[in-house]
């Protein structure tokens, strides 16, 4: 295989990545501009921006950082304390109000 062929690959794969990323902006950027909350109700937007987010965050992890080429045992020691992290958060967040509705009799 000559080095011309491999670099043409290369730079179709990441022109690939860059497509879909910018597709994932793009519809980020319509449903957090163009689309009112009357047609999609606010939490929906919030819920479906973060998965696209996440999505968006788990190509360039996979790609620029070349975590996808990575061993398993790498990946998960990476992406199980970002869940955990994650979790714990959410959790926080939800019981947080509890403390609120101390004080309310």
């Amino acid at each position: 295989m000559s080095q011309e062929h491999t670099s043409e690959f290369k730079v179709k794969d990441i022109w690939r990545v860059f497509w879909v990323l910018a597709g994932i902006t793009a519809i980020e950027f319509v449903v957090a501009l163009a689309i009112p909350e009357s047609v999609m109700p606010k939490p929906f937007k919030v819920g479906l921006y973060l998965v696209l987010t996440i999505l968006k965050a788990f190509y360039i992890v996979a790609y620029f950082m070349h975590l996808k080429f990575e061993r398993i045992n790498l990946i998960y020691s990476i992406l199980l304390p970002i869940v955990f992290i994650a979790w714990v958060i959410a959790a926080l967040i939800y019981e947080s109000n509890y403390w609120l509705m101390l004080g309310v009799e």
